[in-house]
């Protein structure tokens, strides 16, 4: 025995478990929310007020929540998978009869202190669930289509409750991260591959039904289209915002302008660059070397998880690791994508960069159920 080995031992069972969390990980986390702090001090030109106080106060919330949730075992979190998927669900209809509106949406459940964004505790309840579901379904199962079928509905149902809302960003993450749950769940590909073959034609059927009785999109969705496949065609109305997200990224060059010395950003030509478009205002005052420097921020958390998934010895736990693992990859992939002109904006926030609330604090908790899966391992 080690003495490394021998000094966790002779340590209290209470205390063992801090010291068996993913430190590394946590440090992780802290780095990319401080990448945050700095830029939403930076954008409120020099202040932490607005922006930058709150944040880091919902940091530290988040961080005591992810510790909390990584201190209790991980089978209480299995078998409180379907609680948390139907009162997340039924947070959903809540927000269809009482939500708070905000630029045109309903999404957001009013208590006081703060806004909850049912859809964000989705994204990890659903997670939970499938987690749940395919640890408990016999591996010789997972292809057989009635025990495909429920998954999918399972999927689909608080999708729709989101897209009334309106919110087609969080509804394609839904779709995208339950898809990537059934996969690795193992799944056969031919399921995939019809739902790809039928998405395609889905996507032809919206855009033929533009300018009908029965348009399927809102017309301010046709516009972020329209905008994606030609941001100069409206340079001044739909393609304002991509178009000076560009003129900001292009702007920092390969080292940047320097801390609070962006233009884009400080003259407010730069839209929602506290929230959506906050790597925009990265980029151009870090430049190209601050953007990588992030994004390899985020994939070293994704690997961590990923590694963390492989050493984990029970079902439950590697799916629920690499299922939230893949759901943060989605986060910075689309928000990124989005930011760049590679993908239509659809309203997807940069995880623990951007300002938010619900966002961070659901945020941290999922990574508190990565911390209980590693911490609860079989060791």
């Amino acid at each position: 025995m080690s003495y490394l080995e021998y000094t966790v031992k002779t340590v209290p069972a209470g205390f063992r478990k801090v010291l068996y969390l993913n430190w590394p990980l946590v440090i992780l986390l802290t780095a990319v929310a401080g990448v945050g702090f700095l830029m939403l001090y930076s954008v409120a030109g020099g202040s932490f007020s607005p922006w930058a106080e709150p944040q880091m106060k919902r940091y530290v919330l988040g961080l005591i929540a992810m510790f909390v949730v990584a201190m209790v075992p991980i089978w209480f979190w299995r078998n409180m998978a379907v609680v948390a998927y139907i009162v997340s669900v039924l947070l959903l209809v809540v927000v269809e009869f009482f939500g708070a509106v905000g630029m045109g949406a309903q999404r957001w459940i009013d208590l006081g202190f703060m806004r909850l964004q049912p859809s964000e505790l989705m994204k990890v309840t659903m997670v939970m669930l499938l987690a749940a579901y395919y640890d408990w379904l016999p591996i010789k199962k997972t292809s057989r289509p009635l025990w495909v079928l429920l998954p999918v509905v399972l999927i689909l149902l608080p999708t729709g409750l989101v897209l009334t809302q309106p919110d087609l960003g969080t509804a394609l993450l839904l779709i995208i991260g339950g898809g990537l749950m059934m996969f690795i769940a193992g799944v056969h590909w031919a399921y995939f591959g019809m739902v790809i073959a039928a998405g395609s034609g889905f996507v032809a059927m919206v855009f033929r039904s533009r300018g009908t009785d029965w348009q399927m999109l809102k017309d301010y969705q046709f516009r972020r289209i329209d905008t994606f496949l030609d941001p100069s065609s409206d340079p001044l109305g739909a393609g304002y915002h991509i178009t000076q997200a560009k003129i900001a990224m292009g702007s920092g060059g390969w080292t940047g302008r320097g801390f609070m010395q962006g233009t884009q950003s400080r003259l407010n030509f730069l839209p929602e660059k506290h929230t959506d478009f906050i790597f925009n205002t990265l980029a151009e005052e870090f430049g190209f070397v601050g953007a990588v420097s992030l994004l390899i921020l985020y994939v070293l958390i994704l690997v961590f998880c990923i590694f963390s998934a492989l050493q984990n010895r029970d079902r439950f736990s590697s799916l629920l690791t690499l299922g939230i693992g893949l759901t943060f990859f989605l986060f910075f992939a689309v928000n990124m994508s989005m930011v760049m002109g590679l993908a239509p904006v659809v309203g997807v926030p940069l995880p623990l960069v951007s300002y938010g609330g619900s966002a961070m604090l659901v945020l941290m908790v999922a990574f508190g159920l990565v911390q209980s899966a590693h911490i609860h391992r079989p060791r």
